[in-house]
């Protein structure tokens, strides 16, 4: 379905859960939040419903996410669910890695063959503290258990972050080096209050970049790497068995190209992840609406979508979307 800016929309990421077992810095503010209660977090069954309705309107591509989706029980056997849908050609997964030695057989059985990690330093003590705790040794396992068991592509996903990891930037890229990773970097962006204590910590993707090409020049595959490089501007460096990939929300904006909705884990649909307008699916759902109406309301959230976010990365006050990350989902 195209919205009025002549934009296919037809992707849609997928929140099962606001749960997780990391408190990174820049997802979740110091003191925690609320977490959904338990009858207000969409079943399963609804959001293959929402699914199953979406892909009459042209949604061929769903990505999982939370929270950390790998938490919520019963997960494997909801991917299985959503691969059994005609109309949905690819399903794909977003986690923190904790636990994903443990799950990386069981997903591949289910259909899930790109995966994308959440890992923002290569230093256990580092990492132990962007995550507020978390084990990078689990991590490592992880990745190596999905290599083995065949995904691809395999994404690492960085958030660059001013004073924090900008000094391991040339080892991040090195990985690709020698690793058929695509390690992608991220800028941060201003979600929530989380958003607001991490002012000043924000790097421009053009830095990242000139600090990887002190090292080695990088080489332009936009348009020849997988097709599901989405937002990315995808660089290898000479000689890499790996990708290198540049999302940069802020400093370049991509929203002329954006094709995807969001679907929180408490029901609400998202067009754009860096504004806080909503549309209620939960609610019609429960109050046993038909799947016409789940259509309307969702085709009507695609003709609101907005033609760009308003960030800048000139603008001194970062109040822009106040819900965290962490509730509306990767």
């Amino acid at each position: 379905m195209f919205d009025q800016y002549e934009r296919d929309i037809n992707y849609l990421r997928v929140s099962i859960t606001d749960r997780c077992n990391l408190r990174c810095r820049y997802c979740m503010p110091k003191e925690g939040f609320s977490q959904i209660g338990h009858e207000d977090i969409l079943r399963y069954e609804e959001i293959h419903r929402i699914v199953r309705v979406a892909t009459k309107l042209g949604i061929s591509k769903v990505r999982i996410t939370g929270g950390e989706p790998l938490v919520r029980r019963g997960v494997v056997q909801f991917i299985a669910a959503l691969r059994t849908i005609p109309e949905l050609k690819d399903v794909s997964l977003t986690t923190n890695g904790i636990l994903l030695d443990g799950f990386a057989g069981s997903l591949y059985e289910a259909g899930i063959r790109r995966i994308n990690i959440s890992l923002d330093s290569l230093d256990a003590e580092k990492y132990a503290r962007i995550t507020r705790g978390g084990d990078i040794r689990a991590v490592f396992r992880g990745i190596r258990k999905v290599r083995e068991a065949g995904f691809s592509p395999i994404k690492i996903n960085v958030v660059a972050i001013k004073d924090f990891n900008d000094d391991e930037v040339l080892d991040f890229a090195r990985l690709t080096l020698s690793d058929p990773y695509q390690v992608r970097f991220i800028e941060l962006m201003p979600l929530g209050h989380a958003g607001i204590e991490s002012n000043g910590r924000y790097l421009s993707n053009a830095v990242v970049r000139e600090k990887i090409e002190t090292f080695l020049p990088l080489e332009p595959i936009n348009g020849r790497g997988n097709g599901s490089d989405g937002p990315a501007r995808i660089y290898r460096m000479k000689g890499g068995a790996g990708e290198i990939g540049f999302i940069s929300p802020v400093s370049r904006h991509f929203c002329r190209s954006c094709n995807r909705l969001r679907l929180t884990a408490d029901g609400q649909l998202r067009t754009c992840l860096l504004s806080d307008d909503e549309t209620d699916l939960k609610g019609p759902l429960r109050a046993g609406c038909a799947d016409g109406e789940i259509a309307a309301l969702i085709a009507t959230a695609i003709a609101r979508k907005p033609e760009q976010h308003e960030i800048s990365c000139h603008e001194s006050h970062v109040k822009k979307c106040m819900k965290e990350m962490q509730k509306i989902g990767g």
